[in-house]
């Protein structure tokens, strides 16, 4: 009874949210930096007075409220289902990606719907292109089938499968993708590119920022992720403003407008470390693209932007245990040090695993301005495998990286609560050109109701996904159609529907079919889930038999 009170509470909410008046649009644009807390905000911004940088941040302008962001079934989020959330309007489980969530009824917040379990569910980003013919865009930080990426344009259960979020990500033929992740590049996304004409740039920042032409590119840097932004060669790796003001100018010539999703990736992963100099240099880098933003959208008159994080981590605070005296703290105490520290605990850790025992000491004071301690050069010395390699586990295990931070933060007044994500709010900034923002605290599911008003959607996204994404069970139904699955290659299944002559394959994860032979683009992906051996492809692909 509680729960279904509280989702009556929420769809009122959400209808007198849409029920205000919100114009239509020309162009969107969603800018989400990953796990930043309010504490990140303060902390940037003091740090930038300190360094004389400045006393304000770009954001700050246009802070109009707080977004109360979760799971489907727990109050604290992981970025893919959050993500996803503002990108469908659909509450999902940890490790979903854009799909409608299994049940979990003694714990789900609001109902869940398991007639639709699995049900891939369309985005934001795909009813710009498929319903409004707008451009659309990724600009990120991370490897490109990472979480919040792919949440606005792939489809899938597990936030891990890159191998099945890859391909979708590509055949989804998007304008502009700009990030890392060149590892990860199939022979079969490389084809498709030449096939549809993407222009492929690797590892090339000049030929990005110089890049002219008219047609879809991408453009990826190193073999996952970038480099954390204070360790970024800015000869070699673009900043993510760079990218973000080439995605406008390419973007902006299409005469329909366009739809763009910027993330600030990596300030979740140096908070998930625990890393304060990298979490505060890394929100003021997505700062930076902010400003190129709102610099565009304010001179443009036809643009509106939603600024707003997926969660909260590490609980970071400007003050701690170790540091008494809260109140007589100068900020010359609080933040003098930690503007010393040169590298990440990442980058510090790169060049330190090649130093011989004798040469840490002075290359650590050499980029933190900090003297170890014997005891503390040991600690270095007897970290567990020298790298942990999953982001989320720098801050908890023994690896170098770790100790790295501990040494650093013990020479600040930085507190931090936990290693992982927290469940508090998290700040929205909004800006139209009328004035139709979002104000107050708005669940993560009315931020999406707001950005379809944005793009002036005529229905609703959960008709989009039942027009695109229909089991295929559904779709080819008669005694004169035959419908096989070949599973030969079973992480890519072909489904074989023949009628008559006709003979009609898909291909799990990709958006071309073949009719006879003859490759046709269907207009949308094709997603297979495994679970319950079922493909969701278009209603409309009936009509070709």
């Amino acid at each position: 009874m509680r729960k279904i009170s509280l989702l009556f509470i929420l769809l009122i909410s959400a209808a007198c949210l849409v029920a205000q008046e919100v114009r239509p649009v020309k162009n969107v644009i969603v800018m989400i930096p990953d796990g930043t807390s309010v504490g990140v905000y303060s902390a940037a911004r003091w740090y930038k007075f300190y360094n004389k940088m400045g006393d304000r941040l770009f954001i700050d302008p246009y802070f109009t409220g707080t977004v109360t962001t979760h799971s489907s079934n727990a109050p604290i989020g992981d970025s893919a289902p959050t993500s996803s959330t503002y990108a469908t309007g659909i509450l999902q489980k940890t490790g979903n990606v854009a799909i409608h969530p299994e049940a979990d009824p003694g714990n789900d917040i609001y109902p869940v719907d398991a007639s639709r379990t699995y049900q891939p569910a369309a985005t934001v980003l795909e009813a710009a292109k498929m319903l409004k013919n707008k451009a659309v865009g990724l600009v990120f930080t991370c490897e490109f089938p990472h979480a919040t990426p792919a949440d606005f344009s792939a489809h899938h259960y597990n936030r891990g499968a890159y191998k099945f979020l890859a391909p979708q990500m590509a055949y989804q033929n998007m304008d502009v993708v700009f990030g890392g992740g060149n590892s990860i590049l199939t022979d079969d996304i490389i084809n498709h590119f030449k096939e549809n004409g993407t222009r492929l740039i690797q590892n090339d920042r000049k030929a990005l920022l110089d890049y002219d032409g008219e047609g879809k590119v991408w453009a990826l840097f190193g073999d996952k992720a970038l480099p954390y932004s204070m360790d970024r060669n800015p000869d070699q790796v673009p900043s993510i403003a760079e990218m973000t003001a080439k995605a406008l100018e390419l973007l902006s010539r299409k005469e329909e407008g366009f739809f763009l999703m910027v993330e600030g990736s990596q300030v979740d992963w140096a908070a998930h470390a625990n890393d304060a100099v990298a979490m505060i240099t890394e929100y003021l880098a997505f700062d930076e693209a902010v400003g190129e933003v709102m610099k565009f959208a304010e001179k443009d008159g036809n643009t509106a932007v939603v600024i707003m994080s997926d969660h909260g981590n590490s609980g970071l605070t400007i003050g701690s245990r170790s540091c008494p005296g809260y109140d007589k703290l100068s900020i010359e105490q609080l933040f003098g040090t930690v503007s010393n520290y040169k590298l990440s605990a990442n980058g510090l850790e790169a060049i330190l695993v090649n130093c011989k025992p004798d040469q840490i000491k002075a290359e650590f004071k050499k980029y933190t301005g900090i003297d170890i301690t014997d005891e503390e050069l040991q600690t270095l010395l007897s970290s567990k495998n020298y790298k942990e390699s999953d982001y989320t586990k720098v801050g908890t295990s023994n690896n170098m990286a770790h100790n790295i931070v501990n040494i650093m933060n013990s020479r600040t007044c930085f507190g931090f609560t936990t290693g992982g994500h927290t469940g508090e709010e998290t700040l929205l900034a909004s800006y139209h050109p009328q004035g139709d923002i979002l104000r107050g605290n708005v669940r993560n599911v009315e931020v999406n109701a707001y950005l379809q008003k944005l793009l002036g959607l005529d229905r609703p996204l959960q008709q989009l996904s039942d027009e695109i994404f229909a089991r295929h069970t559904d779709v080819f139904t008669g005694e004169k159609i035959k419908v096989t699955v070949d599973k030969k290659d079973p992480d890519f299944p072909v489904l074989t529907v023949k009628k008559g002559k006709n003979r009609l394959e898909v291909k799990a994860f990709s958006s071309v079919a073949k009719l006879n032979g003859k490759p046709f683009d269907m207009g949308s992906v094709a997603v297979y889930i495994d679970k319950n051996d079922t493909f969701y492809l278009p209603k409309a692909l009936a009509g070709k038999l």
